[in-house]
């Protein structure tokens, strides 16, 4: 860690030690009314929630567990074969009430405090644009943040994590199942296909999220696998 990057550290009891390297960052929205009840939660031992970082509104950047340590931010989840979500990577907390409080868009105070972190943090960790993740890609089920509002393309622009595709065709997959698997094969726990699928629309198509396969996002996906079998997105 930088400590240029960071504005104050807060430690929370909340880790334990990794079992897998890093290779992921996990963003989230904090989900509550206010960021002081956030920085309270991620701190509570009872709560057993935890972030490495915590970026409020106004761009003050917190550390909260050591990166070499275990936190405890994506629960259940699943990405690119790994189950121990939490062992193979950062959580960054980007303070936000959430869909549940008056969800709203990031103010650029807070992106511009997220990127020359998220950039020192992939560049010490060699983590590929692929595996800088939402939350709610790696916890369909559960999860909707870092939510439709969040801005990666402006990652994406400093290649921090993958653009949008921009399909050459729409392309209609002769049944569910085989966007499930090819959404599968991209990385995503299809366990619950129709969340999977309102979790890759968030991500790639923000517009509408209806969970329904159409051939806008199977463009999307072929696209995205094309440039993965390409050895352009790793």
């Amino acid at each position: 860690m930088n400590r240029w990057l960071v504005n104050r550290k807060v430690e929370s009891p909340n880790w334990d030690e990794r079992a897998l390297p890093v290779s992921m960052v996990v963003l989230h929205y904090t989900g509550m009314p206010t960021a002081e009840e956030a920085l309270a939660r991620l701190c509570d031992p009872a709560a057993k929630v935890s972030a490495h970082y915590m970026i409020d509104e106004d761009g003050t950047v917190t550390a909260l567990v050591p990166e070499a340590k275990r936190a405890w931010h994506a629960g259940s989840a699943y990405w690119r074969g790994i189950t121990d979500v939490n062992s193979a990577s950062i959580g960054i907390e980007l303070v936000n009430p959430g869909h549940d409080w008056g969800y709203r868009p990031f103010p650029d105070a807070q992106m511009e405090a997220l990127l020359p972190l998220l950039a020192d943090i992939v560049d010490r960790h060699d983590i590929s644009p692929t595996n800088v993740v939402g939350h709610s890609d790696v916890a369909p089920a559960r999860k909707q943040d870092p939510g439709e509002l969040f801005d990666w393309q402006r990652l994406a622009r400093l290649r921090l994590a993958l653009p949008v595709p921009k399909p050459k065709m729409r392309l209609v997959y002769d049944n569910p199942g085989a966007f499930y698997l090819a959404l599968e094969r991209f990385g995503y726990d299809i366990t619950d296909g129709r969340a999977a699928v309102r979790a890759f629309q968030r991500r790639w198509r923000p517009k509408v999220i209806d969970g329904e396969i159409d051939g806008q996002i199977g463009g999307l996906l072929f696209e995205l696998l094309l440039e993965r079998d390409l050895g352009r997105a790793t």
